[in-house]
């Protein structure tokens, strides 16, 4: 069964927020006073443990917030 358009496009939502977090936490790592990448971080985990995240998605946001912070 193909994939409908709006499943392709929550699936590009999610898979970007994940990139952000990702290039957020380099730019810290650098630049620990780095305001734009600390916004950043902050809009995207709480994206990954909102309500809004649920309905892109069935994946776990906390379980992945984690994983992310583990890498």
């Amino acid at each position: 069964m193909p994939i409908e358009p709006y499943e392709k496009l929550a699936k590009a939502v999610v898979w970007q927020a994940v990139k952000d977090y990702r290039v957020a936490r380099k730019k810290l790592k650098k630049r620990p006073d780095n305001k734009d990448a600390q916004d950043t971080l902050a809009e995207c985990e709480e994206f990954f443990l909102s309500h809004r995240f649920k309905l892109f998605t069935d994946i776990d946001g906390e379980r992945l917030l984690h994983k992310l912070q583990e890498e």
